[in-house]
């Protein structure tokens, strides 16, 4: 059987390589170049002329790797989000309590997001309708980990007794996501949003969910002790 020259196979491998090597530095180049010029001038002022331009590439070729400012978004944050979401189920799935899974939770989300308030303006603002783009079905499954995750968090606390309520775990996990986008929204809308500001309002909010309203505890009786005997959602 006839045997192919090595030295081609191998000269084919290096250009694909390099090519390769190429498409990533542009991106990295069009990653940098966007969260530069949405840092300095704003979404709405930056152009996708600009961006080619500080990118250093062609604007048809800035058109291959997403296709309007919304879609750059999502380019340069998705990266980040699917390793923040991993980051996020590991430290819940660490703690045994609901409170303190959702906590657990959210405290990369605000950690990720207290680094560049003006982008991260930009992204929790695009996320809710963004459902089309280069980058939309990547972000989408990004986000339906996320979901899955506190569904799981949810039945096992059906299981062990901390929620009572029968209702579906499918609504109850999309409620609890529910509040906390619109938190997270919330706080990083502020002038300086503090991670650790926007964590404990937010395990507030959580302690609202999982007791209810409540009557307000007999006299005596402090909200803490509350919550780690009446863990249950209505």
């Amino acid at each position: 059987m006839r045997q192919g020259n090595p030295f081609l196979k191998s000269k084919r491998s290096t250009k694909l390589g390099l090519r390769e090597q190429h498409k990533l530095e542009k991106r990295q180049r069009i990653r940098a170049a966007v969260r530069d010029l949405f840092s300095r001038h704003g979404y709405d002022t930056a152009t996708m002329r600009q961006i080619a331009k500080r990118a250093h590439v062609g604007l048809g070729t800035l058109f291959n790797y997403a296709q309007d400012k919304g879609d750059l978004i999502f380019l340069i944050f998705n990266e980040e989000l699917s390793a923040v979401t991993d980051e996020a189920l590991g430290a819940a799935q660490s703690q045994k309590r609901l409170l303190e899974q959702l906590v657990g939770l959210s405290q990369p989300h605000f950690q990720l997001f207290a680094k560049t308030p003006g982008l991260s303006r930009i992204l929790l603002n695009s996320m809710t309708f963004y459902s089309e783009g280069m980058h939309a079905t990547e972000f989408q499954q990004i986000r339906g980990r996320l979901l899955s995750g506190i569904e799981k968090l949810v039945r096992a606390a059906q299981q062990d007794g901390q929620i009572t309520s029968g209702e579906d775990a499918t609504l109850i996990a999309r409620h609890i996501f529910l509040v906390f986008a619109g938190a997270l929204r919330w706080w990083v809308a502020g002038r300086k949003p503090d991670p650790q500001e926007g964590l404990a309002e937010m395990k507030r909010l959580f302690e609202l969910q999982i007791n209810g309203l409540h009557a307000a505890p007999a006299q005596g009786t402090s909200p803490e002790a509350q919550i780690d005997s009446s863990a249950t959602l209505h």
